[in-house]
């Protein structure tokens, strides 16, 4: 099979370098260029045709998310936000997948380039997303009025991956007030959950939060599992619990979409509903 081709984007001269070293090491990866601005990644799109794209969240000039922007609607590319952890830079992921990005990868704190072997997974998966042009069709929103009618013992359950930003806020905008309790798990860095759930509890009429270990489950509320190095279950037959515990990852993740669904299973049975999101756009 061919290699992966990615085009990285940062204005950071070392950065760039630390990219690039790092995934030239991958036999299945090849670094076809460096640029340090957007107005060099656009020109570096149309002459190299990128599998990938790594962009830095703040740049000269065009920042990330205008590129970004411009690109899902002009020639549209598997992208990967590369940012370091700053609320400012959780909020710009956060937003950027949203308008496409199907991953966002957060800079180690320290030097070296033992931090960055995680971005080659994340690559492997973005080379396999099919990205659109642009916003989906808009279809006609009609927001949920009044309170529905659901068992006290319903429980809802959402794994999402790569590319499940944008499918998460199409699903739950729809979600009345007094929407059976549901638990959510999105694959995603450590403190950007958080950035999620508020960006969410803002566009929808549940209460939608980042999960904390023995909360309760109530009707009406959205819990988002921590990004990180924890599980989410929930605990519990009639007074049930969110749980947070500290695991090996699952299939290659943690928190693990298939923790969270047979914690759901155990404790719920055919009172559950599972929906999965697939690693593809």
């Amino acid at each position: 099979m061919s290699p992966v081709r990615v085009l990285v984007v940062d204005d950071s001269p070392t950065m760039r370098g630390l990219l690039k070293s790092t995934l030239g090491k991958e036999k299945d990866i090849e670094v076809v260029a460096t640029v340090p601005d957007c107005n060099a990644a656009r020109d570096a799109v149309k002459t190299l045709s990128p599998d990938v794209i790594t962009l830095d969240v703040e740049m000269p000039g065009m920042d990330g998310l205008e590129f970004l922007r411009r690109l899902m609607q002009s020639r549209p590319t598997p992208v990967i936000m590369v940012s370091g952890l700053t609320a400012k830079n959780e909020d710009a992921s956060i937003k950027a997948m949203s308008l496409g990005a199907v991953d966002c990868f957060v800079k180690p704190k320290r030097g070296g380039i033992e931090g960055f072997h995680e971005l080659a997974n994340l690559v492997r998966l973005a080379a396999k997303a099919r990205v659109h042009r642009g916003q989906h069709p808009v279809r006609q929103h009609v927001s949920p009025q009044g309170n529905y009618n659901f068992r006290d013992d319903v429980v809802v359950a959402i794994g999402s991956s790569t590319g499940g930003i944008e499918a998460l806020e199409t699903v739950i905008r729809d979600f009345p007030e007094n929407c059976p309790p549901t638990l959510i798990t999105q694959h995603m860095p450590e403190g950007f959950t958080r950035s999620l759930a508020q960006r969410l509890d803002a566009k929808c009429k549940a209460t939608i939060v980042e999960a904390t270990d023995g909360a309760r489950i109530l009707p009406g509320h959205i819990y988002i599992a921590p990004g990180g190095d924890l599980h989410l279950e929930i605990m519990g037959r009639k007074n049930r619990v969110c749980r947070l515990r500290s695991d090996d990852k699952v299939n290659g993740h943690c928190p693990s979409v298939d923790v969270l669904f047979n914690s759901v299973a155990k404790y719920a049975g055919s009172s559950a509903v599972g929906v999965s999101r697939q690693d593809r756009v």
